[in-house]
């Protein structure tokens, strides 16, 4: 299925949600688009080839862009809400002077005595940063739970379960009294998140249908960063409020987990884990539904012939360890995950608002920078969400990889110049500082962030969609924990060296994308595996399993 005018779909799906109209009547027909692939016939960007026989029936598929459908949609992607919230309010809270005297007496005495030691430092403190890496670290641990769950009793079940945690969590954190309460509030947050991260983008996937799936799937992306935006400016306000207003930032956390739980209870199961239930008469009924058409005949048989194909395999993780599945593992299991985090972007957002005093700003002021950064980062995604099925995914990648790099550098080159010891940078720098900055989140917003969840969703075969999408969250969340515990020591001991190193990092995760991932734009679903096979490294050392086990046979053969 090719999606072909993403801003329209996309402008289309919010008019509807606003004005909540009844079903849309405009029926967008897969035929046309369908049948333009298979007259190409050709090599697709990246070194793809489509094969007419395959997927014959998806020209079939009919569906409308109905209100039922982006109401499923919307309260589904609530789950990137609280993960986006967090990635806000714990920057911020860790920032706030009630909250370093109540906790970590310590670093607030530092934050006092500036002048006496280097600026980097102020915050170093391995107890502050666990109280944002224990999330992390709880997240992928609990993802493996989430999977089975999320495979064998639903994705909306796994949605609610995530809600529950994430709520308890956020009470313990605004009722602390000592670390110790901290600490287990951010390992509930982290099992909720863990929850939410693995469901959430599968429930969208398998929601949407295949023409609009790629701006529907980033609906995860843009709630996390109007998540992030919504709680930059919670810290603001409430940062005035003494000398509990760090409380009520924490406890606000609670509303996004209300409303995912009940979006939850009113949420239909997607039409695939039905199937897998073997619920087939209740999965025809909501498909019906979702689509907004009697006529899914074509769509219900598909997904009853890949619920067959998935349960065919008994072990989905050991599945991708097979010698076909190498490309999506590498690429999309291991590499895009671990490099969305090694960006610096989760480092500027967990503590954007450390960051800014550190460069000199006040307390109020870093706040302010920090939102109006988190802005920039919705901004970007909806710009992504308009033009990414046009432009392509390398070309989001490689050109943002440059910004991100010189960015990068330009943010290491000022501090190296300009921030000494116990030294308060000029305005003038400091607004430059913020403009850089927002720069690159404007970047990392358009192509790692919302792609870094897009990308692996379409790479991995239906028999271990599941597994893989396991995989990506627990690297993922494995390397946010690094960053969070890390980045703060870091910005100690390197100094402004800490970004040069990242400007590093994205140089090498660009000639990764460059060399090893195929343009997977206008290519169905079905057929992203026909792209190893026509590139140059892939094809040489990751071939079908079978042509393995026939060269063995033969040499069996000539020894016999």
């Amino acid at each position: 299925m090719v999606y072909r005018f993403p801003y329209f779909q996309f402008s289309v799906v919010l008019v509807l949600c606003v004005s909540s109209k009844r079903k849309s009547t405009l029926c967008l027909s897969t035929r046309t688009t369908f049948n333009e692939v298979k007259e190409r016939g050709k090599k697709m960007a990246g070194g793809g080839i489509v094969d007419p026989n395959s997927g014959a029936r998806a020209h079939l598929y009919e569906y409308k862009i109905t209100s039922y459908f982006i109401l499923s949609c919307i309260l589904g992607s609530l789950g990137g809400a609280l993960f986006g919230y967090d990635l806000g309010v714990s920057g911020g809270v860790t920032s706030m002077d009630d909250f370093l005297k109540e906790f970590f007496p310590g670093v607030y005495r530092r934050k006092q005595e500036s002048l006496h030691e280097t600026n980097y430092c102020k915050y170093n403190n391995q107890l502050l940063t666990l109280f944002t890496s224990s999330l992390y670290i709880a997240a992928l641990l609990s993802t493996f739970g989430a999977s089975h769950v999320t495979r064998n009793k639903g994705r909306r079940i796994s949605i609610i379960c995530g809600s529950i945690s994430f709520f308890a969590g956020a009470i313990l954190n605004a009722a602390a009294q000592n670390i110790a309460m901290l600490i287990i509030g951010r390992i509930l947050l982290g099992v909720g998140i863990g929850f939410g991260n693995q469901a959430v983008p599968l429930y969208l996937s398998e929601m949407a249908p295949a023409k609009v799936r790629g701006a529907v799937n980033q609906l995860f992306q843009l709630t996390t960063c109007v998540g992030i935006l919504v709680a930059n400016f919670v810290n603001y306000g409430i940062e005035k409020i003494h000398p509990w207003g760090w409380r009520l930032s924490l406890g606000l956390a609670t509303v996004p987990a209300i409303a995912m739980f009940i979006g939850g209870i009113f949420l239909p199961e997607t039409p695939n884990s039905l199937v897998e239930q073997g619920r087939l008469e209740e999965a025809r009924e909501v498909l019906e539904k979702v689509r907004g058409t009697p006529k899914v005949d074509a769509e219900f048989a598909d997904l009853i012939d890949a619920s067959k194909a998935a349960k065919a395999i008994e072990d989905p993780f050991r599945n991708l360890l097979k010698r076909k599945n190498r490309p999506s593992l590498i690429i999309g299991g291991l590499g895009i995950p671990a490099f969305q985090q090694l960006t610096g972007m989760n480092s500027i957002l967990f503590y954007a608002p450390v960051i800014f005093q550190s460069l000199g700003f006040g307390s109020s002021a870093s706040l302010y920078s920090a939102a109006f950064t988190s802005g920039a980062l919705v901004i970007a995604t909806l710009i992504s969400m308009a033009f990414v099925d046009k432009f392509g995914r390398r070309a989001f990648f490689l050109e943002a990889g440059v910004e991100l790099f010189c960015c990068s550098v330009a943010i290491a080159i000022t501090l190296a110049l300009k921030f000494g010891e116990g030294t308060v940078l000029p305005k003038g720098i400091g607004i430059f500082l913020v403009i850089i900055i927002c720069v690159f989140v404007l970047a990392y917003g358009r192509s790692w962030g919302p792609l870094g969840w897009l990308v692996p969703s379409e790479l991995f075969p239906l028999e271990t969609r599941s597994a893989g999408q396991s995989m990506v969250v627990c690297v993922n969340m494995f390397f946010t924990g690094v960053i969070a515990q890390g980045f703060l020591p870091a910005l100690c001991y390197l100094k402004y060296g800490i970004f040069l190193l990242f400007a590093a990092l994205i140089l090498c995760m660009s000639f990764f994308i460059y060399f090893l991932l195929p343009e997977t734009k206008q290519v169905p679903i079905e057929e992203i595996h026909l792209l190893w096979r026509n590139h140059w490294l892939w094809k040489r050392c990751c071939g079908p399993e079978e042509n393995e086990q026939e060269l063995t046979q033969k040499k069996g053969d000539l020894k016999v």
